[in-house]
């Protein structure tokens, strides 16, 4: 297994608020891994700025109207850090985050994965449905980009290829928030016929959050949260930004009623790219991690 040796990590809302692991039903998983980002690079920095980040939320969610730490949230050391020498390769980084999953599953913990690029998604996903292979599960992808490429730039395990990987695993999409592909891309999800909810419409559509909903076809669900897309005025923090993205309560709206809907069994936060003397975008995302531990919680009724 690939450990951070850099540094002890902090754990997420603080020390005096953090959960033993075995008492814990979540386990936020830091993955600073960084090795095909195309334009502006800092994601292997993005698990620690959410972490620190994140001891400035406030504990009581004003929307559920609790405090939702209490639930019991255990930090785990980061795996496959690219600031180790010698570097992490994305084979390497893979297989170890597909075995810390498979561990944490089989704890029976609810698992957050913090990137670090999105190609990490492929071990995360490739753990669950290893780990339950007669349940299938729909990936639901919060994105600007199809990420649907079979290779970029020479690598099959780019940032830009993870959803052609899940579409490999044989596993259901639900694309959301998409407002850049490219031309293979495109025909692809027409030959497929790909379920996507596409920025400019969910911008002219209100009722897209209920038919968003509905077109998932598994009573299962990973969401898969790269942060560029939500609008880059409210996250401007990530790698490769898209104007036209979606709103903070647009999101949580639709998060909170797929946690209602169906049985949510693990997410992952993707892509923060941290910018000095700003906090906005890692505050934003810690407070994102935040609300799928509550909307989880409620589902399962931990609170």
């Amino acid at each position: 297994m690939l450990t951070q040796t850099i540094a002890e990590t902090t754990p997420f809302l603080g020390t005096e608020v953090a959960a033993e692991y075995d008492s814990a039903k979540v386990v936020i998983l830091p993955i600073p891994f960084e090795a095909t980002t195309t334009y502006r690079r800092g994601c292997e920095n993005g698990p620690a700025a959410i972490l620190d980040a994140s001891h400035q939320v406030e504990y009581y969610d004003e929307e559920l109207e609790q405090e939702l730490w209490t639930v019991g949230i255990y930090t785990h050391q980061p795996i496959a850090d690219t600031r180790q020498v010698p570097p992490v390769t994305s084979e390497a980084m893979l297989a170890a985050t597909e075995e810390t999953v498979r561990q944490l599953i089989n704890d029976n913990k609810f698992v957050i994965g913090l990137g670090g690029e999105h190609s990490i998604t492929t071990g995360i996903v490739e753990a669950y449905r290893k780990a339950n292979p007669d349940e299938p599960f729909t990936v639901v992808q919060i994105d600007a980009h199809g990420d649907l490429r079979h290779e970029y730039e020479g690598s099959i395990h780019n940032h830009a290829c993870i959803m052609r990987r899940v579409l490999d695993m044989g596993l259901p999409t639900v694309q959301i928030g998409i407002r850049s592909i490219c031309k293979e891309e495109a025909e692809l999800i027409k030959e497929k016929q790909l379920t996507v909810f596409r920025a400019r419409e969910i911008a002219m559509q209100p009722d897209w959050i209920e038919r968003a909903v509905v077109s998932i076809p598994t009573s299962k669900v990973f969401f898969t949260i790269d942060l560029d897309g939500i609008d880059p005025t409210l996250i401007p923090g990530v790698g490769t930004p898209e104007p036209g993205g979606l709103n903070w309560y647009t999101l949580t709206t639709f998060l909170k009623q797929v946690f209602e809907t169906h049985d949510v069994i693990g997410c992952d936060v993707m892509e923060l790219a941290p910018i000095t003397d700003s906090v906005v975008s890692e505050f934003t995302a810690a407070k994102l991690v935040y609300k799928l531990i509550g909307y989880q919680a409620l589902a399962k009724g931990w609170l």
